[in-house]
């Protein structure tokens, strides 16, 4: 059948083979002319029952074929025997098939009917007491009240996943709360927006300036911000963006944001200004403060003769530390915390590998983590130790709610004597939240990144909050050794960061820019450096050598427009490669794709035959094949396959270009980077800096040398409204008075 051909299958239910209770995904058997397996959202279907399903077959790659419904409708047994089938099977707890037996003799065709409402008549047949006879009441008014919310939402585009959710949240009351309260339905665990909601309320008739319309437009706000960064924002601002979204006078929502403080739905703190937070977010925070302040009150043991290990090393090497290198060893092993920053070339790794080897001759467990695979993969390389990601090292999990945790935590803590953390300023205030609780007491941390570069993709700003607050132990090294200084892509990352103009015409080393104005010129030129010139030049090769990095997706030679055009060049439309259209893109063998979320469930098996789970954000591979009729991508990444159903293909977007921000945690042997007009909110210092700082052995330019010089005058950063700052020097002026 075609892709988009829906049919309809009616039948019985015979069994459950599976159903994962946390979202209601069911495969099941279905008795029609002929036994079918069918697959869905259908939490509350079970045997005995009689349903129809609207969808369409498909091959599963280990199970065959298989219907899966998009949607279903049931209806309840009606006739003796087949409500005796039906509470005969199991499906309701408390039911064998004796009693099942005995409560049909008695209620006849009416049995569902009673179980349901008068669980007092129930409890009169001998061996079912009230307290029973009440469960199984519940559980037939759940099998209902499910089913009418998915019909109910329908209506809405809302999905059956959604709807599960949030009858998981608020039960056989579901349909009464949304019509009582339709922003109850604005949470992110339900992935309903503020939209959605509004237009159910519009539908009700609600007045525009109702109270529970502001305070889920104010939430909103800050919830919205958090995706952008932040993990707060200053009152007036809120108040300015929510009056203006509801379209309602200032001193209404300035009303309601008074009584969501007072009643503790959300938190004003105090600083230079009044800044607003959500109660998670602010605990995130307050809580990583306060545990980083008692790490300095109680610090890890000191390491005695800090110095005479480290002239050893020097010795053993041949080598000669810095001032600012040997204090930061010291630092490190004395004083148990510290944060170590500095740009490429200014020795973050010598000095980290010393601090590795002095804690492990003195029987240290260290352990060594960073956010992103690439960058853990990178850290071990250059360290010689087993490096984690961040969420490996944690334990990630999903828990009955189907929400993310870790199994580490305060109750589970980390077996370590010191903890290292590289790439910290892509790190948020989330996950370092995390961190902190898996700390043992005693544990020495050491942070190490460069704060020059982006702040992380979730909401926070750790590493610059850390190093601003004056309060953490901070080491920064700033001096570039010789060696390093050999390199045009090392001096220049420099230069840009203290608002210099970097060279651009030095055509002798690692670092090329090559001008012009045009736009047309500047994506030929580029589509040449990854096609053919570098290729010749050097023998790389755009799949594993190069990486462009653009200042945005969207716009004049943006992410989105260069993918296009270098899938049209490298690997072009074949009637041997299979592809399929995803969104507005189409995905084709030999694409080069990153994965754009972390997906910790997808499976992956290695050259070795080492299997696993979970590929993540940021992570690039190469498609090597489409399968239409078993729905599977499987794409190569490094060493390891992993296998994608049809459904999780949103999740891959084209790697030929990507943004400076989806490069972070990631080095690449070769960058090229056009700079044309584009959005100035993207065209700031930092973001220079951080693309030219992923080129390990070549950096290119092509575009405009005004633009250069524009993002290199502009300091302005992407502004961050976080608390940690403030909460550190709080806690600071506490200790002091």
């Amino acid at each position: 059948m075609q892709d988009n051909q829906l049919l309809e299958l009616e039948g019985t239910v015979e069994s459950i083979i599976f159903r994962n209770e946390s979202n209601g995904y069911t495969v099941l058997e279905l008795s029609d002319d002929e036994s079918t397996v069918a697959v869905g959202i259908m939490p509350d279907v079970n045997p005995g029952e009689q349903v129809k399903l609207i969808g369409g077959f498909r091959p599963h790659p280990s199970y065959g074929m298989q219907f899966f419904a998009d949607t279903y409708e049931k209806s309840m047994p009606g006739d003796i025997a087949g409500i005796l089938n039906y509470l005969s099977s199991g499906s309701i707890k408390g039911i064998g098939a004796a009693t099942a037996a005995v409560l049909v003799r008695e209620f006849g065709s009416k049995t569902l009917e009673v179980l349901e409402n008068e669980p007092q008549r129930v409890a009169k047949i001998r061996g079912i007491s009230l307290k029973k006879a009440s469960d199984i009441s519940r559980q037939l008014r759940e099998n209902t009240g499910i089913r009418e919310l998915m019909l109910y939402l329908s209506e809405y585009g809302i999905s059956p996943n959604s709807a599960v959710r949030i009858f998981k949240v608020f039960g056989t009351n579901s349909i009464s709360e949304i019509k009582h309260n339709p922003y109850s339905l604005v949470n992110a665990d339900f992935m309903i927006g503020f939209e959605t909601a509004d237009a159910i309320a519009v539908k009700q008739g609600r007045e525009p300036d109702e109270g529970i319309r502001i305070r889920a437009g104010i939430a909103h706000v800050l919830r919205h911000n958090r995706g952008n960064g932040h993990t707060c924002l200053p009152e007036e601002k809120l108040t300015e963006v929510a009056a203006s979204m509801l379209g309602l006078p200032p001193e209404l929502v300035e009303r309601s944001l008074e009584e969501m403080i007072e009643d503790n739905s959300l938190i004003r703190y105090e600083a230079e200004r009044n800044f607003v937070f959500e109660n998670e977010m602010f605990v995130s925070e307050s809580y990583i403060a306060g545990r980083l302040h008692m790490m300095m009150q109680f610090p890890a043991v000191q390491i005695p003769d800090i110095d005479r290990h480290i002239e050893a090393i020097e010795t053993y090497n041949g080598i000669k530390y810095a001032e600012m290198q040997k204090q930061a060893i010291t630092e490190a092993l004395s004083r148990g915390l510290l944060v170590l920053t500095g740009g490429p070339g200014t020795g973050k790794t010598t000095t980290l590998n010393a601090i590795i080897k002095i804690l492990k001759d003195k029987g240290q467990t260290v352990l060594l983590c960073a956010p992103t695979g690439r960058a853990a993969q990178r850290m071990s390389e250059v360290t010689g130790c087993e490096a984690k990601t961040i969420h490996r090292l944690l334990e990630v999990a999903w828990n009955a709610n189907d929400r993310l945790e870790f199994k580490k935590n305060e109750k589970n803590m980390l077996k370590c004597d010191a903890l290292i953390i590289d790439e910290v300023s892509m790190v948020d205030s989330k996950l370092f939240e995390s961190v902190m609780r898996a700390l043992p007491l005693g544990c020495r941390l050491i942070l190490v990144g460069d704060s020059h570069q982006l702040p992380s993709v979730g909401a926070g700003n750790v590493l610059e909050d850390l190093v601003t607050s004056g309060v953490i132990p901070v080491v920064q090294l700033s001096e570039i050794f010789r060696q390093s200084m050999e390199s045009l892509i090392v001096t220049n990352a420099h230069k840009i960061v203290r608002g210099e103009m970097p060279d651009l015409s030095t055509r002798n080393k690692d670092f090329f820019f090559l001008r012009s104005e045009d736009k047309n010129v500047i994506e030929n030129t580029v589509t040449a450096l990854c096609t053919t010139r570098l290729k010749n030049a050097y023998g790389y090769d755009i799949f594993s050598d190069i990486q462009i990095l653009a200042p945005g997706r969207k716009g004049e030679l943006g992410v989105t427009e260069l993918n296009s055009k270098l899938q049209e060049v490298v690997n072009p439309k074949d009637a041997e490669k299979n592809e399929l259209v995803s969104g507005k893109r189409t995905l084709r063998e030999g694409d080069k794709v990153m994965q754009t979320r972390n997906n910790y469930d997808l499976l992956w098996v290695k050259d070795d035959g080492e299997t696993g789970e979970g590929v993540f954000n940021g992570e690039i591979g190469i498609i090597e094949s489409i399968n239409k009729k078993t729905r599977i991508i499987r794409v190569r990444y490094d060493d390891k396959i992993a296998s994608y159903d049809f459904d999780f293909a949103p999740d891959l977007d084209h790697a030929y270009a990507t943004t400076v921000h989806k490069s972070q945690g990631n080095e690449f042997e070769a960058v090229v980077m056009p700079l044309y007009r584009g959005a100035p909110m993207l065209m700031y210092r930092n973001l220079l800096y951080t693309a030219v700082t992923r080129a390990k052995k070549l950096m290119i330019i092509v575009g405009s040398e005004s633009v250069v010089e524009r993002m290199v005058e502009n300091d302005r950063k992407n502004k961050r409204y976080s608390g940690l700052r403030y909460f550190l020097q709080e806690h600071s002026d506490e200790q002091l008075s």
